[in-house]
């Protein structure tokens, strides 16, 4: 595949406003450094933002979907039928993420790249239809080159309208029975890993199904020939629509200048492909949590990420990311109305 968009420039952090973020730190009524992950959360939003005092009003949440079609090997405890039924209920409000999205007052939206039901509409859903799921990986490519371009511009687009709209943070999730699957896959690729050190139970496999789904993961790798320093082959072959979706729109995020908050491991194997892609956007990544997945760890480290939290999570569909925001909120509230030393009239440390 040809070099395209997703190599442009990233946006610039404003290095100016976090000297003056940082400034304001050390004048807080607090012992320096107290709050420790929450002040460099503060810095970091405060130079992605260009002001010293960052805040987080408008969070925009879009959750791609697609089927995937190494599901014939019985790599998953639930059918695929459940991704379209899935949709349903993120536009009917009854799944996790959407109780989260109203909760924090972020708008919703929900992208249908390709169900194995290709007369599947349902209002609210942005329809795609890239094809009916991707193809079986352990027996040919998942995607042909038109689909993969056309999944990377879909999240590129969902960035946009996320943009338009005046996002200060962006969130992506996904939905598609057997993605645990592709996602192991992909990242057994780019991080050289055996994909038994990084395959879990996903929708909740037991100890045989995992093994199972490992080894149809390693014959997929043999069959493919893939490298480490081909993340678009590695896609293409044995990644899922909403994992490209993913990583189109993590690198528009980064290119339109709006900062994104990472979710679990699905999402982090196509930030891990949006860096390998074009390694500045990863200032533009921040990271919710660590999953209860095996593979994650792996990722986080290798993208030198710190997440906010660790709670055993392995739902998907941003939930996780969602959960931090309030977190990343009270970051924002703690750095901008916190009383300085001289306002308050606290005695400072000395000199």
């Amino acid at each position: 595949m040809t070099q395209s968009w997703w190599r442009d420039a990233c946006q610039p952090v404003d290095h100016a406003a976090m000297e003056q973020a940082r400034a304001r730190q050390q004048q807080l009524t607090k012992p320096a450094g107290s709050l420790g992950q929450l002040e460099t959360l503060a810095l970091t939003l405060a130079g992605l933002q260009g002001r010293e005092r960052p805040s987080l009003e408008r969070v925009a949440i879009t959750i791609f979907a697609g089927d995937h079609g190494v599901v014939e090997e019985g790599i998953s405890a639930y059918p695929q039928a459940v991704t379209g039924q899935m949709l349903r209920n993120f536009v009917g409000g009854g799944a996790a993420i959407s109780v989260l999205a109203r909760q924090l007052d972020a708008s919703l939206e929900v992208v249908d790249l390709g169900t194995i039901d290709p007369a599947l509409a349902l209002p609210g859903v942005r329809h795609l239809r890239l094809g009916a799921g991707t193809a079986n990986f352990a027996q040919r490519p998942a995607m042909t080159d038109a689909q993969l371009r056309a999944a990377l511009q879909a999240g590129r687009d969902s960035a946009s309208r996320a943009a338009e709209a005046g996002a200060q943070l962006f969130i992506g999730g996904e939905m598609g029975i057997g993605n645990t699957t592709a996602a192991a896959a992909v990242a057994s690729t780019l991080l050289g890993c055996p994909a038994r050190e990084l395959s879990g139970p996903g929708t909740g496999l037991d100890s045989a199904g995992v093994r199972h789904k490992a080894e149809v993961i390693e014959r997929a790798l043999v069959l493919h020939g893939l490298r480490a320093d081909d993340p678009l082959q590695a896609l293409a072959c044995v990644g899922g629509f909403e994992i490209a979706a993913l990583a189109g729109a993590y690198l528009a995020c980064a290119q339109q200048g709006v900062a994104v908050l990472v979710d679990g491991f699905i999402c982090s194997v196509a930030a891990l492909v949006a860096v390998r892609l074009n390694p500045h956007c990863r200032a533009w990544l921040l990271f919710a949590h660590q999953g209860a997945e095996p593979g994650h760890q792996a990722l986080l480290a290798a993208l030198q990420a710190e997440p906010l939290l660790a709670l055993g999570l392995r739902l998907g569909e941003g939930s996780g990311a969602a959960l931090a925001v309030p977190l990343m909120r009270l970051a924002c509230a703690l750095h901008g109305q916190m009383a300085t030393f001289a306002e308050a009239a606290v005695a400072d440390r000395p000199a």
